[in-house]
Parts: C-alpha cells; structure tokens; sequence
C-alpha cells in the first residue's frame, strides 16, 4: 500500500519518478489562462484567514457542499468565515475520488506544510495554522505567486476594461512575474442579450466614439485589440457554448446589427449568422496582430435559474453541454485557413465525447513552418481531474504530437491552485513513464525528460513568442 499523497503521488513507475523529480517539478509555470484579478496581484492583496483565500469564489468546493446538504449561508451566504471553513471540512473525508481532495490536500501541503488530512477532527487546528501563515505578512498575492515559481500569468479581461492594473505590474520593478491581459469579446458576440445595447454603448464610451453601424462596431473592437496589444496582450478567448456558423456575407449582417441597434426583435437564424461572421473577424484580427485565439467549447451554463436569480454566475450551477462540434469547427477554422487568415489557436472541449474530435480536427490545420500552429487544449474545468488529463493526453499523443504540446493552465480565480500544474506533471510523467516501461518507447530519459519539459513550461513560452 502507497503511503497518502507522498513525494510520488501519482506516480506508478520508477521512470516516472525520475522523469517528475528530475525534470519536470522545478520548471517554471506560465499560466496563460486564468481568472485571477489583475487589481488583486497590482495591490498584492493580503488576506485575513483561510476561508477568504481557499472558499470564496471557489465554485468547485461550493458544488461538492450542496451536494452534501450544506445549507446556502454556509456556501454564499451570510455564515461566519469558520462556519464556512467547518462546513467545508465536514465534506472533505467524504470527496473520496474526487479532485478536489487532492487539490486541497497538495494546497494543504505546499503553502502551509500540513500533511495531516483535513476533516471534523483536524478544522480547528488545520484553520488555526493556516491563518498564522496567512497572516504573518507573508502570504500576500505578489508573494504566493513567486513562491509558485510562476513566470507568466495571463487574466482574463473585457475589451472595455482600462488595463490600468496590468499597467501598473509592468512598471513595478519589484514584481519581475509577466502579467499579461487576455481579450475576451463574449459580450460582443452576444446579440440577443438583454445588455447587449448596454454594452456596445460603453464600448463606444471607451473609444470615445460612437457605434451605430456593424462597421463601427468592428473599427471599435479593432481599437480594443490595439489598446491590448500594446499593453503586452497576446491571447483572445472565447467561450463559446456551442461553436455556431452559418454562411453570410457582411452585407447581410449589416442589416442585422442594424435591426438589433433599431430595437427590432432578430431571429435565432439571424443571431447565429451574425456570431459566424464576427468571430471570423475577429479571428482575421487576431492573426493581424499575431494573436493566440482560445476556444472554450461546451459548457451549459447557469442551469438552475432560481439560484442564478440569487447567487449569480459562476457560483456551481454550469455543467457539460452536449452539443455537436465537429462541422461547424471545422468550417469556422476553413474559412480563416483559406483566405491565409488563421491565426495560432487552442481549442478547448468541455464534453471528453469530443476529444478525438478535436485532437484529429487540429491535423486539419497545421500549417508549416509553425510547430504546433493549432493545439488541442488540456483538460478543462470538469476535465482537469486525473482521468480528464489521461484522457486527453492519451487522444493527443494517439493522434497527434504530444511533444508539441502548450501544457496546462489553471482556468482558476485563486491564488493557490498552482497545484493544479503539479497535478498535471505528475500525471504526464506517468503517462510516459508506462510507456518507456511497457517498452513502448526507448529508454532515452534525457530525451523524454526533455519532451515533458517543453510540455511544462518551453512550449508555451515559444508559442506565444514571449521573452522572459
């Protein structure tokens, strides 16, 4: 029996050891995709106990207590933050196969040095302990993230916002971890949205301009990119439920956006032809702007609509969709490939259904010249757990090139789910670990070991053509 959580948790092989603890455990982190608040690591937010920093926000954990029975105001509500942390521990000895006891457990381990297991018997002193730490004036956001090794950061920012956070962490010499913003469009896109007027009149604010045609709005957005762009952006992403596309022409979707602006009611045919079109221009954008273009594909979003009503977004209530993806992405990629148009893109599923789809979809587009042009993203959201990483890595190695491989990030909004990057070296170091020990590869350690290093950090690095 293997010891709980030790120094080669997860790994199953003697190669896989010496392919973790010799290669990949010290390399850098560069977590191109994540939700953590530029404002928080600009003003190196300090914290006040261990519920602040580990419960708040976390969706994950706030799914795994409903599921339990735990009553909402110990989730959302208005309990006490230990009466929040007690209620969390008294699910924790029962997530068993979940990952989010490993998460907890390697958080546990690796920012506080507390290997005892978290449970109704342990809350007083695991809380205790960790808030001395968090505390000591030593614990603040900037702190957590150098203590991570991590060397990039990319956030997730609307094409309205000032940028003035990332601003301030490029000329804080004391702060040497690039913060870079990442355009996310979604509510461009979304047309039929109550706000969507809302919103394109506080883009025309930010570009102190008006937009009362589709052209206006594409010149508006264009700016955004260059305000991006020149504030150190090098990432696009788009969460797209499902991936739409409907052949149209720009006359025609003119004539959209001027019924939406006009206050006519459109239709759904309508509203999808105009999502084609302008995520194809934005794409064209991106590539202009040599730009990475990020698709996350598949998620239902805010099902339950009476806790939507009360708690909001992103509070525990999304899950899989399960909608078809292949024609569509492939027609949306053709059409950018064949005017030239591509630019470097992820592709991301939320359904595992649709992993070979896409690991065989990226083939389609690879251009030469450019290793890896187009990438089939890690495990994402209810897929970034053991078997979602197997899997994935499993599809891209089976039918493509893990080698070339942009690695993991975390998706996260807390600063402590750096972990995550463990969780997933440990599980590539095994995955080629078996192989080499199933005599499925050679036994090149150096060579292997240097694949799963480009995997964990060299990759991305030359992907997004950064310099650090």
């Amino acid at each position: 029996m293997k010891a709980f959580m030790d120094d080669n948790f997860l790994l199953s092989t003697l190669t896989a050891e010496i392919l973790y603890h010799e290669f990949a455990k010290s390399m850098p982190i560069c977590d191109y995709h994540c939700h953590l608040s530029p404002k928080e690591i600009a003003e190196n937010r300090s914290y006040q106990n261990m519920t602040e920093i580990w419960l708040a926000g976390d969706h994950y954990k706030w799914r795994a207590m409903r599921s339990f029975g735990i009553e909402e105001k110990y989730i959302t509500g208005n309990a006490s933050d230990y009466e929040k942390f007690q209620a969390f521990a008294q699910v924790m000895p029962y997530l068993i196969g979940n990952p989010i006891y490993h998460w907890s457990h390697l958080e546990l381990q690796r920012y506080f040095d507390i290997h005892e297991t978290l449970s109704p018997k342990t809350c007083e002193m695991i809380w205790q302990r960790c808030n001395e730490r968090i505390t000591s004036g030593r614990f603040t956001a900037q702190q957590i993230i150098q203590q991570s090794n991590v060397r990039y950061i990319g956030t997730t920012d609307d094409p309205i916002d000032s940028l003035e956070y990332h601003k301030a962490l490029r000329e804080n010499p004391e702060f040497p971890v690039a913060v870079r913003p990442s355009f996310r469009p979604d509510r461009v896109l979304k047309i039929g949205a109550n706000d969507f007027l809302d919103y394109v009149s506080q883009l025309a604010d930010v570009n102190n301009t008006q937009i009362e045609t589709y052209d206006e709005l594409l010149v508006a957005l264009e700016n955004r990119i260059t305000h991006f762009v020149e504030n150190g952006c090098q990432i696009a992403d788009h969460s797209l439920e499902r991936v739409v596309y409907k052949q149209t022409d720009k006359g025609e979707v003119r004539e959209i956006f001027a019924k939406i602006i006009a206050g006519t009611s459109v239709t759904s045919v309508e509203i999808e032809k105009y999502q084609t079109f302008t995520l194809v221009e934005l794409g064209r954008m991106y590539q202009k702007y040599a730009m990475v273009m990020q698709l996350h594909i598949g998620a239902l979003r805010n099902n339950n609509q009476r806790m939507f009503e009360k708690v909001g977004a992103d509070a525990g209530f999304d899950s899989i969709d399960d909608g078809e993806v292949a024609q569509n992405v492939s027609a949306l990629l053709n059409q950018l490939e064949y005017t030239n148009q591509l630019p470097k893109t992820i592709i991301y599923c939320l359904n595992p259904k649709d992993n070979e789809v896409l690991a065989t979809m990226i083939g389609n587009f690879q251009t030469g010249g450019v290793r890896g042009k187009i990438q089939f993203g890690s495990g994402w959201w209810f897929n970034d757990q053991k078997d979602g990483m197997q899997r994935q890595i499993q599809s891209l190695a089976q039918l493509g090139l893990i080698s070339q491989f942009v690695g993991m990030l975390t998706d996260s909004r807390s600063f402590l789910s750096y972990t995550r990057h463990e969780y997933f070296r440990r599980i590539l170091c095994d995955y080629f670990g078996n192989l080499i020990e199933n005599g499925e590869y050679p036994p090149d350690i150096a060579f292997v070991g240097e694949i799963i290093q480009n995997i964990c950090f060299n990759n991305i690095i030359e992907y997004l053509g950064e310099e650090l």
